[in-house]
């Protein structure tokens, strides 16, 4: 039988309360050492939600450094090439409410900000967001609300960062997949050239 929980003092009321520090550790200002962590962190994941509550989680990815700080209390990020669906930047459009972890590679903490977004096609310092000779033909604004470190035990159940747990052939091919799932009428062989050594290569066009 299934058992839900329907009420937030059923839930507080299994999960516990919180330590003083966790309950009370968000700012909502920038820290040098946030300053810091955004300057050495290449990846994020960028969650928004629709209008009708439909969520999406995407990832994204740069040299480390790639969320600019525009104050102590504002992040841009670039948008580059990808498959053009623009899930998220919808959703901002709609709803401009956005929830970011920004991760290290080697570090099992990370650092969370939420706050509210909007969509920028060009400012000054886009220049400054320029990779490769590429410069990116929108950003996303983010207000901080929120800001804090989220801590380490998640990535050490995961054990994410130990390469000997990684075992990237437990699946098929990107290529295999695509034509598994995706697009059964495209070719295999054109499938594998697409994403084969050269992909490196088209990641910013």
């Amino acid at each position: 039988m299934t058992v839900e929980i329907t009420s937030h003092e059923e839930l507080r009321e299994l999960l516990g309360v919180p330590s003083a520090r966790a309950a009370n550790k968000d700012r909502t200002r920038l820290h040098q050492r946030d300053r810091d962590w955004l300057g050495a962190s290449p990846f994020c994941l960028v969650a928004t939600a629709g209008a009708d509550g439909s969520c999406d989680v995407s990832p994204k990815g740069d040299p480390a450094g790639f969320a600019l700080v525009l104050d102590d209390t504002t992040i841009a990020l670039p948008e580059r090439p990808g498959n053009r669906r623009a899930d998220g930047y919808r959703n901002i459009l709609d709803n401009p409410h956005i929830g970011l972890v920004f991760l290290i590679p080697g570090r099992t903490d990370t650092l969370r900000i939420n706050g509210r977004a909007r969509l920028v096609r060009d400012a000054p310092w886009f220049d400054e967001m320029v990779v490769k000779g590429h410069r990116p033909v929108l950003a996303v604004v983010v207000e901080i609300e929120q800001i804090f470190y989220h801590c380490a035990k998640a990535l050490l159940r995961s054990a994410l960062w130990q390469p000997e747990t990684w075992q990237p052939e437990a699946l098929p091919s990107r290529a295999r997949l695509i034509k598994e799932v995706e697009a059964p009428v495209e070719s295999l062989e054109d499938l594998e050239q697409h994403y084969g050594p050269e992909y490196v290569t088209k990641i910013y066009t």
